[in-house]
C-alpha cells in the first residue's frame, strides 16, 4: 500500500534526522550528559546509561538502545565508550564522537586517580571494605533491574518470546554456570539468533 507523499521518507527517518525526536542540541551538550552521566556510574553504568539516554532524554527507545548496546557490547574496548562514540556520532559525525567519549571519561579520570590514590592510603580500613562490598551489591542488584527493564523490549522483537527468551537464558547459563568467554557466548548464541532474526525478516 502506498503510504503517500513523504510516506517512504517518514519511514526512512533516523533518531539523527527525525526532527520530532528530542536529541542533543549542541557538541556541549553531548560532552556534558555524558560527563553527568559518567559520575553517576558508581558500581556500574549499564543502570544509568539506560535510564539517562531512554527514560529522561528520550535519545534513543528501548529497542533502539537493545540494539545499540548489542553492537558496543561485541566491539573492542569498553563498552559505555564504544556506546558514547556511536550515539556522537550519529548527531555530530567525528566531532560528536569525540565530545560524547570526552565527556565519559575526562573528569571521571581524574576522580578515579583521586579515589585510586585514596584507596592505597585506606584500603585496610575495615570501614572502607565494608562499605566497598556494600556497593557492590547494590550494583549487582542494578545491573538485575536494568535487565528486567529491557527484557520488556522482547516483545515488540522479531523472533516470538518462546525463541528469544530461551536464547536470554542460554547466555545466562553460558556466562554464570559454564563460565564461558564473553567472546564465545557473543558469537554463538549472537550468531544463532542473528540467523533466526534474519530468517524470521525475510520475505
Amino acid at each position: 500500500m502506498d503510504s503517500g507523499p513523504g510516506g517512504s521518507d517518514n519511514a526512512a527517518m533516523t533518531p539523527a534526522t527525525d526532527p520530532d525526536r528530542p536529541r542533543p542540541s549542541s557538541l556541549s551538550d553531548l560532552f556534558l550528559s555524558f560527563t553527568v552521566l559518567a559520575l553517576q556510574g558508581f558500581g556500574g553504568v549499564l543502570a544509568v546509561v539506560q535510564r539517562e539516554l531512554v527514560e529522561r532524554k528520550r535519545w534513543l527507545t528501548q529497542e533502539e538502545f537493545i540494539e545499540e548496546w548489542a553492537v558496543a557490547q561485541i566491539m573492542p574496548g569498553p563498552n559505555v565508550a564504544n556506546l558514547a562514540l556511536m550515539i556522537g556520532g550519529r548527531y555530530f559525525g567525528l566531532p560528536g564522537a569525540m565530545a560524547a567519549l570526552s565527556g565519559m571519561l575526562a573528569v571521571p579520570l581524574v576522580i578515579v586517580v583521586l579515589l585510586a590514590v585514596l584507596y592505597g592510603h585506606y584500603a585496610d580500613n575495615a570501614a572502607v571494605a565494608g562499605a566497598l562490598r556494600g556497593m557492590a551489591a547494590v550494583s549487582a542488584g542494578l545491573i538485575v533491574a536494568t535487565g528486567v527493564k529491557l527484557a520488556s523490549a522482547l516483545k515488540k522483537h522479531p523472533l516470538p518470546l518462546a525463541w528469544s527468551l530461551p536464547l536470554a537464558l542460554l547466555a545466562v547459563l553460558f556466562m554464570v554456570v559454564l563460565h564461558w568467554p564473553l567472546p564465545y557466548t557473543l558469537a554463538s548464541l549472537g550468531g544463532l539468533g542473528c540467523v533466526l532474526t534474519w530468517r524470521r525478516l525475510k520475505p
